[in-house]
């Protein structure tokens, strides 16, 4: 019989994890301490390298800077050695008391200090008395005082802009004796507000710029200028403030070391509102007595420890849970697999509903697009209707304008008849002309209204001349107009064309008139006015129509475009004039208002004007 066979590795590790769900709680026992001892070690591994290379950046920056510094003071060394073996100014020593000296010198550095680039550049004598100047100035208050240290150089504050400023001095010697000083001062205005760029660019770090009394004279923050870098008591406040040095107040302490590691760096907290914590370094700058400091923010190190804390406490967590989850591998695969085909029954419910939603849809889609067309096509109708319903108010009337005509054409004709026997044919021919007249008069009348009554092309939206329309309407209504007396003042231009369609543009028309004629049958004053007045630099035109009728009440403007909405009796209206109206011009891309007067009403709607004339032309009728 053969030897049993050892147990495989594969089964043996089925036999682990098959027993790990049986203890659950010792696993959590273990996750918990690999959490704890991850987010230490990853902490402080995450710290000191974030730590270290921000140092290693930070000197980096620190030694740019430093050059930066050092090339911008450095770039006119030698201009005051250079102007020293000037003529003009080796003449000007000679005899310092010369004003035409003086004023050659003053001359020759203006324009050196143009050319150079700097702010100012003058000549003092040995007790620090300007003797030429590139422009007029006071000199520094620090100016006896390095002529007596026989200084090359030395910084000074601008008392009007609070800026610092850097002198070069270079002595004039004769006869073994310094008779006199050439200065040389440009502002460093420049290259601070380069820092102060970089600053707000880069957050995390402040550069500082100490002179020998560890007063700040250049930063990339503005609030920390003429700050102290230690402590300063009220009595070194009092003697910094009494030095000219500084423009201002001394600013707050800062309290930093007084040496400061230059690689590795040492985390200081400023005593500032919202300060944080931050590695600060230091280069000093000794032929220029300056330090250089470099302050960088601790936050974004410490967030990025954070992180790693927690991503070693998550490793931790993660290699406690991985037995726990090798074991329940297995029942989330069957509940895995029982959701997917239930993911599947669902995803085929809903497509089964989508479809059926969007048939729905496409049904909906096509009764609206039906009920769409029944509007436009219903209300073409009620356009016609309102035109044909104006036409039969103005049937009697115009009847009676035709019937007076005839009549008097059947009297002329027979007039005609008995000139003729009698022979005077002078007479005839004058008849004549009157009945070709009337006749004229009858064509234009039935010729417009047979224009008004064709049904206008909606899409046909031109260059109309609005006196013409306007002259239309009035005809078509001037047999009501002359009943009662009506006075008609038209203020249009002759020349003023719009964007409209003529036909349905005298329906407007047309329907304000005789709303206008029916609110003044029972005034006494019956005064009916069209004005056009340019809007819009000339680009609209705003068409007026106000009578001198009773008006219409509150509640009634507020319903005045409702449809079927009438003031009139019945029998004497639809209610569709000014809805039919008001759309027309809507579709003339205008707007249709109404506004009460002190005496009668003012409609009005705006068109866009094609050509504008020169004068308007007014007529009374």
């Amino acid at each position: 019989m053969p030897a049993p066979s050892s147990p495989s590795p594969l089964r043996a590790r089925a036999r682990l994890l098959s027993r790990l769900p049986s203890r659950p709680g010792f696993y959590f026992f273990l996750t918990g301490l690999l959490m704890v001892l991850g987010f230490v070690l990853a902490h402080r591994l995450s710290e000191r390298s974030g730590r270290e290379q921000l140092s290693a950046l930070s000197t980096e920056r620190l030694e740019l800077y430093a050059s930066n510094l050092a090339a911008e003071l450095g770039r006119h060394a030698s201009l005051p050695s250079l102007l020293a073996i000037d003529p003009t100014l080796q003449a000007l020593m000679l005899a310092p008391d010369s004003a035409e000296r003086r004023h050659a010198a003053s001359q020759m550095l203006a324009r050196v200090n143009v050319r150079a680039g700097t702010n100012q550049i003058f000549v003092a004598d040995g007790q620090g008395q300007v003797l030429s100047a590139s422009e007029t100035l006071t000199p520094p208050a620090r100016l006896a005082e390095a002529l007596v240290q026989d200084r090359r150089h030395f910084f000074a504050a601008d008392p009007n802009t609070g800026s610092t400023d850097f002198y070069l001095l270079h002595p004039l010697r004769q006869g073994g004796r310094t008779a006199g000083v050439i200065v040389v001062r440009f502002n460093l205005a420049p290259l601070e507000a380069t820092w102060i760029d970089l600053g707000l660019r880069s957050q995390g770090e402040r550069i500082l710029v100490a002179d020998d009394q560890d007063v700040v004279i250049m930063s990339s923050v503005q609030a920390w200028k003429y700050a102290v870098l230690d402590h300063a008591d009220p009595s070194r406040r009092k003697a910094l403030q009494a030095s000219a040095r500084y423009p201002q107040s001394i600013g707050p302490d800062l309290e930093l070391p007084a040496s400061l590691e230059v690689h590795q760096g040492q985390q200081v907290q400023l005593p500032l509102p919202g300060a944080r914590p931050m590695l600060a370094q230091q280069r000093q700058i000794v032929p220029l007595g300056l330090r250089l400091v470099a302050l960088s923010d601790l936050t974004e190190v410490k967030q990025r420890a954070q992180i790693a804390a927690w991503g070693g406490a998550a490793f931790g967590a993660s290699v406690g849970l991985a037995a726990l989850y090798l074991a329940s591998r297995r029942r989330a695969l069957r509940q895995l697999t029982k959701a997917q085909t239930e993911l599947q029954q669902a995803h085929g419910q809903l497509e089964q509903l989508v479809d059926s939603r969007t048939a729905e849809l496409r049904q909906t889609n096509d009764a609206l697009k039906s009920q769409i067309a029944q509007r436009l096509q219903t209300e073409g109708e009620l356009l016609q209707a309102s035109k044909l319903a104006v036409l039969g108010q103005m049937s009697a009337g115009l009847s009676h304008e035709v019937n007076q005509p005839l009549t008097a054409l059947r009297a002329l004709a027979r007039n005609s008849i008995r000139l003729l026997e009698s022979g005077r044919n002078d007479a005839v021919a004058a008849n004549l002309q009157i009945m070709d007249d009337m006749v004229e008069r009858m064509s234009q009348i039935t010729r417009q209204l047979k224009n008004f009554a064709r049904k206008a092309d909606e899409q046909a939206v031109g260059s109309t001349a609005l006196l013409d329309c306007v002259r239309n309407a009035l005809l078509l209504l001037e047999h009501r107009s002359r009943t009662l007396n009506l006075q008609t003042e038209v203020d249009v231009p002759a020349g003023l064309r719009v964007r409209a369609e003529a036909n349905r543009l005298e329906q407007v028309l047309v329907n304000l008139f005789g709303n206008a004629i029916d609110a003044m049958q029972r005034e006494s004053e019956r005064r009916l006015r069209v004005q056009v007045v340019a809007e819009d630099a000339g680009r609209r035109a705003l068409v007026r129509v106000q009578d001198s009728g009773a008006g219409l009440s509150e509640a009634d403007l507020q319903r005045l475009f409702e449809p079927f909405f009438t003031t009139k009796p019945a029998g004497e209206g639809l209610g569709l004039g000014l809805v039919i109206s008001a759309k027309i011009v809507h579709e003339f891309g205008g707007r249709l208002r109404a506004e009460r007067l002190e005496q009668g009403m003012s409609f009005e709607f705006d068109l866009a004007v094609e050509t504008w004339a020169a004068t308007p032309e007014s007529e009374d009728v």
